[in-house]
């Protein structure tokens, strides 16, 4: 699957909906909405995308809403935490290095796009870029501001000059490369942004995870953070299908049977099934006390046979007489 990350979302829905058209057959899957929010931040926010749009899409596609907040003070961001609820994905836009370092070290995002079209008073250090890379904060290059080059080619060399500073700066790790494009003459495929990166340095793995694995891990972990409890457990929906008002009987039935069984499970466990009798293996004790018992008894009716003996007549001779045979005889 292919992601564009960067679709700057147009009042004009003739020319957005002539773009959406255009990724999908360039063979993208997975395209976000952005909505550029500047200056600070209003108590009242909402999302400016509709969940519907008013134009029909491509099935294909897969269409999200991003927030993209442009960084100049660092301490108006304390309502990122309320525009991140509204949207799928969060991006934060640093314009100097004392808001790159706050966004790499601490702000809660899931993205950081720098404007490389422009030129930066400073360099980007790995120092710095590494704090976001270490939790899992990816950042992100737009190649359309180069490829239109409106301004006469300064954008071009601007986009070149920092891509490949910080390709450097993060050895290729964490990078996605979306397009930013406004029209879709400035769309290209898949394929020809892997060309494009490798111009760049970055290698053509890295060019491919740039558009797809990478791309993937920032919706994931957006999405993660917004439905699930501190990113780790998430509640799902787990197939289970709706009952049907005309199935009341069967669903009765079912009930039925499932206590027959259990009943039957019952039973087996107290060692009957239906009219069988099932004898469960004795323990040891138990066998010593069944052993005890059968003596007792033994003793018991041998007791009785030698009392009943001790009570019938006997001749002179000491023989008991058997009084069941005199009658038969008589």
């Amino acid at each position: 699957m292919f992601y564009d990350l960067n679709v700057p979302w147009n009042v004009n829905q003739v020319e957005l909906q002539k773009t959406l058209s255009f990724l999908s057959e360039l063979g993208y899957n997975v395209i976000a909405l952005d909505h550029t929010l500047t200056g600070k931040i209003t108590a009242e926010i909402s999302c400016s995308i509709p969940e519907t749009l008013p134009f029909p899409s491509p099935r294909s596609l897969r269409i999200l809403r991003r927030c993209t907040v442009v960084l100049a003070d660092p301490s108006q961001n304390h309502r990122l935490a309320t525009v991140a609820s509204h949207y799928d994905v969060l991006a934060l836009r640093p314009t100097n290095e004392r808001a790159l370092l706050q966004a790499c070290q601490s702000l809660e995002c899931d993205l950081i796009s720098l404007d490389l079209s422009t030129r930066f008073p400073f360099y980007f250090k790995m120092k710095t870029l590494s704090l976001a890379l270490q939790r899992g904060v990816k950042f992100e290059i737009c190649y359309a501001p180069g490829v239109l080059a409106t301004d006469g080619g300064l954008s071009r060399r601007n986009l070149i000059s920092n891509a490949t500073q910080l390709i450097r700066a993060t050895r290729g790790r964490g990078i996605i490369i979306s397009s930013e494009a406004r029209r879709a003459l400035a769309c290209r495929g898949p394929w020809d942004v892997v060309n494009l990166a490798a111009v760049w340095g970055l290698g053509q793995e890295k060019g491919i995870e740039a558009v797809g694995r990478e791309a993937r891990s920032v919706v994931v972990q957006a999405e993660m953070k917004r439905t699930s409890f501190r990113g780790v457990i998430n509640v799902v929906y787990g197939g289970e299908k709706p009952e049907k008002p005309n199935q009341g009987s069967e669903v009765r039935g079912k009930d039925k049977a499932s206590s027959q069984n259990k009943r039957k499970a019952d039973a087996m466990d107290d060692g009957v099934v239906g009219d069988d009798t099932q004898t469960k293996p004795l323990s040891k004790r138990q066998q010593k006390r069944q052993a005890k018992q059968a003596k007792l008894d033994a003793a018991k009716v041998k007791e009785a046979s030698v009392g009943k003996s001790d009570q019938l007549p006997v001749h002179s001779s000491g023989d008991p007489i058997n009084t069941t045979s005199n009658a038969k005889n008589d």
